[in-house]
């Protein structure tokens, strides 16, 4: 399974698993030019998702799931990101689903309010470099879906 998994954010972390477990992650920087309308951050992230369904044409995208942000900006943003998703996979029939926060840390850190170095560390355990905690973040809930999915399919 073709796994997609996102930090959603003005900086965000992505973690895409292929048919052969390697992952591939990184950071993706949607912050407004000095000329750009307030939309263009989000026509970007779509046109991203659409590129890098057609390289890696994945079957399952997972996000971390925000529910207390720090700003109401963040929230807006956080929102705005996650109904570009939401109806990018509904167009494309991809399903999609959020994994609490505090479940991602505890996954990676063994606690459920890692700050965000202990998640950086953690992923470091694994053999990963990530750029920052966005990443960082996004390799955690990539690897969380992982086991859960392998779990799912011994049930089966």
């Amino acid at each position: 399974m073709k796994i997609l998994s996102l930090d959603l954010g003005t900086k965000m972390g992505f973690a895409i698993c292929g048919d052969d477990n390697a992952i591939l992650s990184g950071v993706m920087d949607y912050k407004l030019g000095r000329f750009e309308g307030g939309g263009m951050r989000f026509l970007r992230f779509k046109k991203w998702l659409t590129e890098i369904k057609q390289d890696f044409d994945f079957d399952l995208v997972t996000f971390e799931e925000v529910r207390r942000h720090k700003g109401t900006d963040a929230a807006h943003v956080y929102g705005g990101f996650m109904a570009v998703l939401t109806v990018w996979c509904e167009h494309h029939e991809i399903p999609y689903s959020g994994t609490p926060v505090g479940t991602i840390k505890k996954f990676a850190t063994g606690k459920g309010n890692a700050n965000k170095d202990a998640m950086i560390a953690a992923v470091r355990t694994w053999g990963y470099e990530p750029i920052d905690d966005n990443e960082a973040d996004a390799i955690a809930l990539l690897s969380l879906t992982m086991v859960e999915y392998e779990g799912s399919q011994e049930t089966a």
